[in-house]
């Protein structure tokens, strides 16, 4: 099915190169810029199979959407006790300053990436939910467009759903909740880990690429300013993170922000997408609540499953954690690419003993997981087919309603037996086909 696009690996990485696809990321306080590998090998999802992870990724992200708009405005998941007040709002991307704030159409998550291990028993586990600025999805775009026109002749014999259209429907999300004014993709600039990405999805939607010097707040309204005239700003992509959006509002030293901004959001003036403070709801720890979640708001029972996750706020959980540590992965509530993951099992002892100890100290700065047993993916490395430890981050979309777009981004680990796929982590990365019979 792909054994012509193989040959085409060195042609299609030399050619996602020349086009700037690379991942940016500071080690040792310096910035680096390193090619991301792709494997022309794609990762292939059965309709039926799609159809099934489809309506539960819709379920979650509905979910998770309901209980932001919860959370920020009436809290009654926390008076009726689902989720415990004290961890909820002890969550470090809780943001005070978004309170009894409604973005528009009541949609917080726009644009949501979540993370997901298929496992050996046959089962979809999701890892992680990303509901900030997940990134990723411009990556098997452009790759797969790159591979269409090194072998068009697979694209026509393999009957795989057209991924071409996630610009439009990247705009479809902007358009529905803008609120009168030009579509902006709001980036910190060329060193950004993710610039190829905010570039390319401009260009893609036909929004304006900008950044923060390019805007400024006016009367609470947001304009983008270019060499002619001052054009009103209706929505905003930031791909910043919250405490560097509005340093009037969240850090004063921020550099990268533009003043007022959260001025004009709150008057209902601009909308942003996603909306500040979403941190509160991808919280490492609030991810084991959200099955709960879906019962709660959807009265659904979850179509996916998390990984089995023990909580060490909880006393019991954290008993068991202390007693089964070597055979967990520890995980750092608030970081994220892939660090702050601890497999117990490559701990030297004196190193595990110090872990316990910092869960015990800090509970709910923690969250351990069972090891997901989860599906290797045939992989071309070096000339050679070799098995690989995979995910997939879906991208889910919220506007007039919630879909999940056909495709995806599979991160592949490209050292032997590893389990860490990221792409900070050196992973590298896959086209994702869903078939469509």
């Amino acid at each position: 099915m792909y054994t012509r696009l193989v040959s085409h690996t060195d042609k299609i990485n030399q050619q996602l190169a020349r086009y700037g696809v690379k991942f940016g990321i500071y080690k040792g306080g310096v910035f680096e810029e390193r090619l991301f590998p792709f494997d022309a090998v794609p990762r292939i999802i059965e309709a039926d199979r799609w159809q099934h992870l489809e309506r539960g990724l819709i379920q979650r992200v509905d979910a998770l959407n309901a209980y932001l708009r919860d959370l920020y405005n009436e809290a009654q998941i926390t008076r009726d006790g689902v989720v415990p007040e004290h961890f909820a709002y002890a969550s470090s991307g809780y943001l005070p300053q978004c309170e009894n704030t409604m973005p528009p159409e009541g949609i917080y998550s726009h644009i949501s990436g979540i993370d997901l291990v298929e496992g050996n028993d046959g089962e979809w586990y999701v890892l992680e939910d990303n509901l900030r600025i997940p990134s990723g999805a411009s990556y098997p775009l452009i790759a797969r467009n790159l591979c269409r026109r090194c072998d068009a002749d697979t694209f026509r014999e393999v009957p795989l759903v057209d991924n071409r259209d996630y610009g439009s429907r990247l705009k479809g999300v902007m358009d529905n909740v803008n609120r009168g004014g030009i579509n902006v993709v709001l980036t910190p600039g060329r060193y950004n880990a993710a610039y190829f990405e905010h570039s390319y999805l401009a260009e893609k939607m036909g929004a304006v690429l900008a950044e923060p010097s390019e805007l400024f707040v006016e009367d609470e309204v947001l304009y983008y300013r270019d060499s002619t005239r001052n054009a009103r700003v209706g929505a905003v992509y930031r791909r910043l993170s919250d405490e560097y959006l509005d340093p009037l509002c969240f850090l004063p030293e921020s550099l990268i922000g533009v003043p007022n901004l959260m001025c004009a959001y709150r008057a209902g003036n601009v909308a942003i997408i996603n909306a500040p403070g979403n941190g509160a709801a991808d919280d490492k720890g609030i991810y084991y609540f959200v099955p709960q979640m879906v019962e709660y708001y959807l009265g659904e029972k979850p179509i996916l499953r998390n990984a089995p996750t023990y909580l060490p706020y909880y006393p019991d959980d954290l008993a068991y954690v202390m007693e089964n540590a070597e055979n967990l992965v520890i995980k750092d509530v608030a970081e994220a690419g892939g660090y702050g993951v601890v497999f117990g099992c490559e701990l030297e002892p004196e190193k595990l003993a110090e872990l316990k100890d910092l869960v015990r100290a800090e509970p709910r700065r923690f969250i351990a997981q069972e090891v997901i047993d989860f599906k290797c993916l045939p992989t071309w490395i070096n000339h050679e087919m070799v098995p690989r430890k995979a995910d997939l981050r879906a991208f889910v979309l919220s506007g007039e309603k919630t879909t999940v777009w056909p495709s995806g981004l599979t991160r592949y680990a490209r050292q032997e037996g590893s389990s860490v796929v990221n792409s900070s982590q050196g992973g590298g990365f896959k086209d994702t086909w869903v078939l469509s019979r």
